[in-house]
């Protein structure tokens, strides 16, 4: 069973093996939401599902972003955060799950090929479901081409139907009154995923305000992978967030990004390094400053 990362060639041992197994392609792109899935059709890995974010990843609900736009509700069920890529609730991603055929006893190996950007999302779900045997491809589709992977632009077949049963959560869900109430203590420390400009409130393409949560450490998320594509060394990662947090406890911490997508390469990497599992603040920064009455910190 693989829970964190999977190389190329244990996945391509795996498929040989003919154990159960999914594989999930979640590419996408922020500022163009239709190419994830035009790259996925021109080139992906055979038998591969697509996984978009927008719609089968979050909630059809939304913060207002930038223009003051909010996708409407509708009767999906609550969702289980806000902002710009709110959870949906952990009864309707089931569902999804079994609408694609995706079972328990399957392993699941998510992929993209944005850096593990978006495949992060899919990874900590399926935890979050109560699935522990979810690993993301090291390198994406990038590293399963340069080994020579095959990859097919074909449409890939309609699996059946499957069940797939929730499970106890296998991954921590912080809420905004979560975090709100534990500004400034010592056992909540909050890392913030997006680039630096925008942590420290110099630009903001995205939300309405610019700025931080208070207190929040800035670690963008791209610094977990090195120049080859891959995930850095876990002894490396190891020391980078010791140095980091600094002294403060690892259990406290609290990952999140814009809205709650690229926080997970920094939670996944602290599991690479070693850490116990930490928690996500899934609203992230676009639900927390939807409400003008909560702080915000720039610089």
């Amino acid at each position: 069973m693989y829970t964190t990362l999977i190389s190329v060639p244990q996945l391509q041992s795996l498929q040989a093996s003919g154990a159960p197994l999914m594989v999930f392609d979640c590419s996408f792109d922020l500022a163009q939401p239709h190419a994830g899935a035009q790259q996925y059709a021109a080139a992906h890995i055979p038998g591969a599902v697509y996984a978009n974010l927008d719609t089968d990843l979050s909630a059809p609900h939304g913060a207002p972003g930038k223009s003051g736009t909010v996708i409407a509700a509708t009767d999906q069920g609550l969702p289980a955060s806000g902002g710009r890529h709110p959870l949906p609730s952990r009864q309707r991603f089931a569902e999804w799950l079994s609408s694609v055929g995706f079972a328990n006893d399957m392993q699941a190996v998510v992929y993209d090929r944005n850096g593990a950007n978006y495949c992060g999302r899919l990874w900590w779900m399926l935890q979050w479901a109560g699935h522990d045997a979810v690993a993301v491809l090291d390198g994406g589709l990038q590293a399963w081409q340069a080994a020579g992977g095959e990859v097919t632009g074909r449409e890939e077949p309609t699996h059946f139907q499957s069940n797939f049963v929730l499970g106890a959560e296998r991954a921590q869900l912080v809420v905004t009154d979560t975090v709100l109430a534990h500004l400034g203590d010592a056992g909540q420390t909050v890392i913030d995923a997006r680039a630096a400009p925008r942590y420290r409130g110099e630009v903001e393409p995205l939300d309405p305000v610019a700025g931080h949560i208070p207190g929040a450490l800035n670690r963008p998320f791209s610094q977990n992978i090195g120049a080859d594509g891959r995930f850095k060394p876990a002894a490396q990662l190891r020391e980078e967030f010791d140095a980091l947090l600094a002294g403060r406890d690892p259990a406290g911490v609290v990952h999140q990004c814009g809205s709650g997508v690229s926080a997970v390469p920094n939670l996944l990497a602290m599991r690479i390094a070693g850490f116990a599992p930490t928690g996500l603040y899934a609203g992230s920064w676009s639900e927390w400053c939807s409400n003008p009455a909560r702080p915000v910190e720039r610089g």
